[in-house]
């Protein structure tokens, strides 16, 4: 067989459900760090700026270095990463309410952004061998795990710190320790993943000009996407606690309810950009996202907490959709590929949320908020010049 054939493969969900819950617990971890700034900002005393340099450390450990990992994951097999990966991301996370010094808060945040970064391109390539020939569908089953968690981080730490004081914040390593656990018993049904990775490799063939261009212009509509959404995730809580005066917990169930309508999403939209086509759904996406945004500022009460799903469900939809086309363009650097789409691309959209540090700094956490609302219609804009085949066939073969 070719290397740079595709193989068989058969859709296997109890692989995939082994590989979500993992991608679950790591993910926790990473949409939890927004809802614990403010809990941070108070005891530390710190500025919006410093609290920003704080997600930027997150952001750049966790995501952007990812591609590093899926090159290593491609060149040798590193299936370590991922009860390695996840166990960091719990730990760097639940301890984070123990420092009394700013420094030593960014180690944690580190040491759980790199555990997330490991995490990620070792499961996204692992998935792959499990998916069958729908790949965005199968794909999400692994996503949603992830999407599950960004979900609940943000309710988890504010209901721990709200009810039992944040001192209590380390019961957060429950979900790894969990992981863990499930994954000791069932090593040997991800050991087929594994031994196929391998036996495939890198066939050492550089992609064509026009898949590395295409996979640039991807990466860019996710920077777009990604700092939406980090965006969001880090400044509502702020906008509803600090700016409204709110409820914590009220704040982070809204971000909570724009997540779960990610991960709803995730699960409708793959099925349907099998059948319509991947650029196709992206621009969709992107489209949408451009009319419903500012709803966050036109809804209060109950329809906001609708039309913050229904934005989730939107933007989020096209996750899977992203990395499938990247793996499509690069199908023999399958971690470098899931590591560009899931890492860097998400990492660098994330280091906007910075910018929006500064902005909030000096305009205003409303301005922050409100600048957010120009980036959908660049990445429409941008999707709209990828170079991608209608037929999804032509790139993996009949």
């Amino acid at each position: 067989m070719r290397a740079d054939a595709p193989s068989p493969r058969t859709f296997n969900l109890k692989v995939l459900f082994i590989l979500s819950f993992g991608h679950f617990a790591t993910d926790v971890c990473q949409s939890a760090l927004p809802a614990i700034l403010p809990f941070l900002k108070a005891k530390l005393l710190l500025s919006y700026t410093m609290a920003g340099v704080i997600m930027l450390a997150s952001n750049v450990t966790s995501s952007v270095i990812q591609p590093l990992f899926g090159y290593f994951s491609d060149k040798r097999e590193k299936a370590f990463l991922l009860p390695a990966g996840c166990l960091c991301a719990g730990l760097g996370l639940s301890l984070l309410s123990l420092p009394n010094h700013y420094i030593l808060v960014l180690a944690l945040v580190v040491l759980s952004g790199l555990g997330i970064a490991s995490y990620h391109p070792e499961g996204f390539k692992t998935a792959h061998f499990f998916t069958g020939d729908k790949m965005a569908t199968g794909l999400a089953v692994f996503t949603v795990g992830g999407n599950l968690g960004l979900a609940l981080g943000p309710v988890a730490p504010t209901f721990i710190a709200t009810y039992f004081g944040f001192d209590y914040l380390p019961l957060m390593l429950i979900f790894s320790v969990a992981f863990l656990l499930l994954l000791t018993q069932s090593w040997g049904l991800l050991a087929q993943a594994r031994t196929e990775s391998v036996a495939r490799g890198s066939s050492g063939t550089k992609p064509p000009k026009a898949a590395l261009i295409s996979v640039g212009l991807i990466v860019a509509a996710v920077v777009m996407r990604s700092w939406i959404h980090f965006g969001l995730m880090a400044y509502i809580p702020f906008y509803y606690i600090d700016f409204e005066k709110g409820d914590p917990l009220y704040a982070g169930t809204l971000v909570s309810v724009f997540l779960l309508g990610g991960a709803i999403g995730t699960l409708v939209g793959s099925p349907l950009a099998d059948r319509w086509g991947y650029k196709r759904f992206l621009i969709f996406s992107m489209a949408m996202t451009s009319l419903l945004l500012p709803l966050i500022l036109m809804t209060h009460g109950a329809m906001l907490f609708v039309a913050l799903g229904i934005i989730g469900m939107v933007l989020i939809s096209s996750f899977t959709v992203t990395i499938v086309m990247a793996q499509q363009l690069l199908p023999n650097n399958l971690g470098i590929a899931s590591g560009l789409m899931a890492g860097f691309a998400i990492g660098t959209g994330g280091i906007g949320v910075t910018l929006l540090g500064v902005i909030a700094d000096r305009f205003g956490v409303p301005a922050a908020l409100q600048s957010i609302m120009v980036l959908p219609l660049i990445g429409l804009i941008i999707s709209i010049f990828i170079k991608f085949p209608g037929n999804r066939r032509t790139l993996i073969g009949p």
